[in-house]
C-alpha cells in the first residue's frame, strides 16, 4: 500500500545534491482491520443473530404475511450470490477467495453480510406466490457490493451503496407488482402490550448495538432530527397536519429502518461530524421525495444519499491523486 507513496522522484538533479525523501504517513489499514474485528464482525454476529431471531418470531406468533419458503430462498439466493461472485472475483485477480481456508467459524463470518441482506429482503417486501422477485431482490443487493465500490484513502476498496436497502429499493421500483410489506404484520397477533412492548425491545437491542458495535448514535440522532425538521416545515409550507408527517416515526418499520438499516458501519461515515452530515442528508432527501410524490421513500431517500456519498469518495481521490506528493531533502553531511 505504502509503494505509490514511497516512489522517488524521476528528475534529474545535480551530482552531490542531497536526495529527496519522502516520509509517508501511516496508512488506515491497520486501524481499519482492527476495527474491522473488534466491532463491525462483533455487530454482523449480533445482528445477524437478531434478524433471525426476528424472521423466526415474526413467522411462528407475529403474523408475517409470506409464506415460510421466501425467507430461506432469499438467503440461499443470497449465499450462492455471494460465493459466487466472490469466486469470480478472485479467479480474475488471482487470489484465494475470504471463504477459503479460514474454518467453519471463518467460513459462517463471510456469510453473515449476505445472511442478513437475505432476510431482510424477504422480510420488508411482499411477492406474493411469485419467488423470482425476492431472488431478484436478494441478488440485487449481494451484486451492489461487488459492482459499487469506492477507493478508501488508506488503499483498497469498499462497497458504498447499503446492500440490504439497495435490493429493495431495486425491487421496488423495477418490479412495479412487488410491495411493501403491511405494517400490521409486526405486531399483528400482539396486544396492547405486546405492541408496545415489541418496539421498545426492538430501540434497547438497536441502541446497544449502535453503542458498543457500530458506533452510530451520533447518525442516529441526527436522522431523527432530521426527520422531525423536515416534516415541520413540509407541514408548514404546505398546510397540512404535522401528525400525519410524523405518523410513521410510530410503525416498527421505521423503527428497523433507524436502528438497523441506515446505521450500516460500512456504508456511513466514521466521523461524528459525517455521521450527522449523513442523518441530516437522508432526511432531507426524505422530505423533498415526500413533498414531490414520491413512494417507498425511506428506502429510496437512503439509495440517493449512500450514492452520492460514493460519488463524493471517487471525487475525493482522483483529487488526492492529482494532489503532488511532498519532499523533505535530507541535510548534506
Amino acid at each position: 500500500m505504502w509503494a505509490d507513496a514511497t516512489h522517488s522522484s524521476r528528475e534529474p538533479r545535480a551530482v552531490g545534491a542531497p536526495a529527496p525523501v519522502v516520509r509517508p504517513t501511516q496508512p488506515s489499514g491497520a486501524a481499519t482491520n482492527n476495527w474491522y474485528e473488534k466491532k463491525r464482525l462483533g455487530g454482523l454476529r449480533r445482528f445477524a443473530a437478531a434478524i433471525t431471531a426476528l424472521n423466526v418470531f415474526g413467522h411462528v406468533w407475529l403474523g408475517f404475511e409470506q409464506a415460510w419458503v421466501v425467507p430461506l430462498v432469499s438467503v440461499a439466493t443470497a449465499y450462492a450470490v455471494e460465493l459466487l461472485l466472490e469466486t469470480v472475483e478472485c479467479w480474475s485477480r488471482g487470489r484465494r477467495p475470504r471463504f477459503l481456508g479460514v474454518g467453519f467459524g471463518g467460513f459462517v463470518d463471510f456469510l453473515l453480510s449476505a445472511h442478513i441482506s437475505g432476510l431482510a429482503v424477504a422480510m420488508l417486501t411482499f411477492t406474493n406466490e411469485n419467488l423470482s422477485a425476492v431472488c431478484f431482490g436478494a441478488t440485487a443487493a449481494i451484486a451492489s457490493k461487488h459492482v459499487f465500490r469506492a477507493p478508501l484513502p488508506g488503499g483498497g476498496t469498499r462497497h458504498f451503496l447499503n446492500p440490504s436497502n439497495f435490493g429493495i429499493t431495486a425491487t421496488l421500483l423495477t418490479l412495479d407488482w412487488v410491495g411493501m410489506v403491511p405494517p400490521y404484520q409486526f405486531t399483528e397477533n400482539l396486544g396492547r402490550l405486546g405492541d408496545f412492548l415489541l418496539p421498545c425491545v426492538i430501540i434497547c437491542l438497536g441502541s446497544l448495538l449502535n453503542t458498543l458495535f457500530t458506533e452510530r448514535l451520533p447518525l442516529i440522532f441526527a436522522w431523527l432530527f432530521g426527520f422531525v425538521a423536515q416534516a415541520v416545515i413540509r407541514t408548514s409550507l404546505e398546510g397540512t397536519m404535522l401528525s400525519g408527517a410524523l405518523l410513521p416515526m410510530s410503525g416498527v418499520a421505521f423503527i428497523l429502518f433507524t436502528f438497523y438499516m441506515v446505521t450500516d458501519p460500512a456504508t456511513t461515515p466514521t466521523s461524528p461530524r459525517g455521521q450527522v452530515a449523513f442523518g441530516l442528508s437522508v432526511a432531507l432527501t426524505y422530505g423533498l421525495l415526500v413533498a414531490n410524490h414520491v413512494v417507498y421513500t425511506l428506502f429510496v431517500a437512503l439509495t440517493l444519499v449512500t450514492a452520492a456519498r460514493g460519488v463524493l469518495l471517487h471525487v475525493a481521490a482522483w483529487v488526492a491523486a492529482r494532489r503532488p506528493v511532498a519532499v523533505e531533502a535530507l541535510p548534506t553531511t
